[in-house]
């Protein structure tokens, strides 16, 4: 591990804006669980989560647009998570937040019908067979965002990959979840949604290679 990123690290425990629990037992509840609104954000508005947020570009961006809202990015990597977190910090967000955990194990840090949305930006489309029970739109995961999710909540997709694009409307679809919105160009399809404008460093690229963003809006 380089010295750079010991000291991201090493800066992370000191970040008031994140929580990190890599490691952890299978039966473990998370004391935030069911209190994040109120111990983490101090502000009880709705919750959204950012999965796989990488260097946080969605969390910040989004936490920036809506300030009547909460936003959570989770991600497992850490020398990720300190520039998004670090990020938020320099902009004073105060509903901007960073969570160091594998996502396998959402549902032991947030509490029934905690969460309002769920935002899944650029994720691994884990092409192979053997790894489909990866992908964050397998029918695994979605029972687990159904744990935490309010009544109603909302699920985003925004990809590059037309191979999850699809898997991801035939699981919808073999398990008769509503799809509010899809698309197979974004920018084509919703050129003025603000929240779909938002724009990551590798969202730009694929961009630049003329590869379209796709998008489907779901509620569980």
């Amino acid at each position: 591990m380089t010295k750079r990123k010991l000291q991201h690290f090493a800066e992370l425990d000191t970040f008031a804006n994140v929580i990190q629990s890599p490691m952890y037992s299978e039966v473990y509840e998370h004391p935030m669980k069911g209190k994040w609104n109120e111990e983490f954000f101090g502000k009880s508005q709705p919750l959204v989560l950012e999965l796989g947020c990488g260097k946080g570009e969605y969390t910040v961006n989004l936490a920036q647009r809506y300030g009547e809202k909460n936003f959570l990015g989770i991600d497992i990597k850490g020398n990720r998570i300190w520039r998004g977190s670090k990020t938020a910090l320099e902009l004073g967000l105060k509903n901007a937040g960073f969570l160091r955990i594998q996502i396998e194990r959402i549902e032991h840090f947030f509490a029934k019908d905690e969460v309002s949305e769920i935002w899944i930006t650029f994720p691994d489309p884990q092409p192979k067979y053997k790894t489909e029970r990866k992908r964050l739109t397998s029918p695994a995961f979605l029972e687990r965002y159904r744990k935490l999710l309010k009544p109603g909540g909302v699920v985003h997709l925004k990809t590059d990959s037309q191979f999850l694009h699809a898997y991801t409307l035939e699981v919808l679809k073999e398990q008769g979840i509503h799809i509010n919105l899809f698309s197979n160009d974004i920018y084509k399809d919703f050129p003025g949604d603000e929240a779909l404008q938002i724009k990551t460093h590798y969202e730009q690229l694929f961009l630049r290679q003329g590869m379209p963003i796709t998008y489907i809006n779901f509620t569980l």
